[in-house]
């Protein structure tokens, strides 16, 4: 792993994070300021995170982990928690998580055939999110 962020290809965290910005931007452009309730917390939403919590870890153990499983465990992660700096931490932990999965996209050779079953990625980074 990259001790700066590029996941092995020079310059993309700074790719992806202007994205990022750009994509933000754009948001802002068409909705403007949006005061919005959270939306989060609840008995239902906290099931729903130890399962997908539950669901990631017997899918590392198989061998059949992918970054969809990974970003669901973490938003709802997200869902789940109510405390506003626990929320914030947790929304940072799924856009790490969203980032990443865009540098292994970007690190893919061209041409190469995008793997979308399950069971076609390498087994979680322990250093990762969650």
């Amino acid at each position: 792993m990259a001790e700066d962020g590029d996941a092995g290809v020079p310059g993309s965290l700074a790719r992806v994070l202007a994205d990022v910005a750009a994509e933000r931007a754009a948001q802002d452009a068409r909705w403007g300021m949006q005061i919005l309730p959270d939306g989060t917390g609840g008995e239902r939403a906290a099931a729903e995170s130890g399962a997908a919590r539950h669901a990631t870890d017997t899918a590392a153990r198989a061998g059949t982990l992918t970054w969809r499983r990974i970003l669901e465990e973490e938003v709802m992660e997200a869902f789940a928690e109510t405390e506003p700096d626990r929320l914030r931490a947790e929304l940072v932990q799924v856009a790490a998580v969203a980032v990443k999965w865009a540098q292994a996209l970007d690190r893919r050779p061209p041409g190469r055939p995008r793997n979308t079953a399950a069971g076609t990625s390498p087994v979680r980074d322990p250093g990762g999110a969650g």
